[in-house]
């Protein structure tokens, strides 16, 4: 079968690997569609030295069950289903306590990441996945291509916002940094399932065209006048939740700024921006602010954005390529000429 393969840094090839054999509890997956996400270009942009150097790529995958093991049940051959992100245990700690996420199996304190598909294991990159039936949720009639992003593009921003949905009340206000494959989720998740005011920013305005037709009370531009613009809308108050979708320093920075105090920081972008904190005075946060490193998200959190697919609420902009084109669909993504998401396609 075919497979986007890293093979050094910065490179990608397709490359000829076996048809994955399956285990009692695994599904042969034919894939339908695997989203290309910016932590694919942070993945191969990691030197020679990355112990995932030859791995399959793909984190964002859907499919139809081909093969199904012999210890399986509640599966039937065509049915189409979504991975998950993270390949939990299922049984430690904090799986048991609806965390998966940060299952203590999968990801270690040492671990660059959780185990996910085409992170520390086979990805969906490929002809076929082989794959855990308890690792697969249903979609149903949902387009499959289409679906596979809800496995990272939605879920992620799904766990973001359900982590301050405290802070969701009628008269918030929640700015959203940055509207590309995460971003663009998240606008459409705020709009369907919150009544706080939207303000939307990007450097792109394509994407702020989006975001007014999508939901956003005010669509502006990511620049060095935003900052003074989002206090003026809020009264020199400052923002109740800040997500910032994309990490670079001037995000990170705006982020600072705007949030009030006792609101709410989600860095999700991993553009490597970084503030200074001083414990006592000198820290440019307001007293109370919580701020989360947000990863990934939980099964509950991606059946929730699956749902809100199914009903039509939210839906992912899709950019398809076939799978051999696996190669100039980075270079498009790492160059900014994708909106949306691109998905490779087999």
């Amino acid at each position: 079968m075919r497979a986007v393969t890293y093979v050094k840094n910065n490179t990608v090839e397709i490359l000829d690997k076996p048809v994955p054999e399956i285990q009692p509890d695994e599904v042969l997956l034919k894939v339908s569609g695997a989203g290309l996400c910016h932590s694919d270009i942070a993945i191969i942009g990691m030197g020679d030295e990355n112990p995932l150097i030859g791995g399959t790529l793909g984190h964002e995958v859907s499919g139809t069950v081909e093969r199904l093991g012999s210890d399986v049940s509640g599966w039937q051959v065509g049915d189409r289903a979504l991975v998950a992100l993270i390949l939990s245990c299922g049984q430690c700690r904090e799986c048991l306590a609806g965390r998966d996420n940060q299952c203590e199996v999968v990801y270690p304190r040492s671990a660059l990441a959780p185990l996910s598909p085409g992170i520390g294991s086979p990805g969906g990159m490929a002809d076929y996945l082989a794959v855990k039936a308890r690792h697969l949720d249903p979609i149903g009639d949902l387009d499959p291509v289409a679906a596979a992003p809800l496995a990272d593009a939605a879920l992620t921003p799904m766990h973001a916002i359900n982590t301050v949905r405290d802070r969701m009340t009628g008269d918030a206000t929640v700015v959203t940094i940055g509207l590309g494959g995460l971003g663009h989720m998240a606008l459409q998740i705020l709009a369907a399932t919150t009544g706080a005011r939207i303000i939307a920013l990007d450097t792109d305005p394509e994407k702020l065209a989006f975001a007014r037709e999508h939901g956003a009370d005010l669509a502006i531009p990511s620049d060095g006048a935003a900052a003074a613009r989002i206090l003026e809308e809020t009264g020199g108050v400052g923002a109740d939740v800040v997500l910032d979708f994309v990490g670079v320093q001037p995000t990170v920075d705006l982020a600072v700024a705007v949030v009030r105090g006792g609101g709410a920081i989600r860095f999700v972008g991993l553009g490597g921006g970084s503030f200074p904190y001083v414990a006592g005075s000198g820290t440019p946060l307001p007293w109370g602010v919580n701020i989360e490193r947000a990863y990934g998200g939980t099964r509950s959190d991606m059946r929730e954005a699956v749902a809100l697919a199914r009903a039509g609420k939210i839906g992912v902009e899709v950019v398809r390529y076939a799978l051999d084109d696996a190669v100039q669909a980075f270079d498009d993504l790492h160059h900014g000429r994708v909106q949306g998401r691109a998905v490779l396609v087999p």
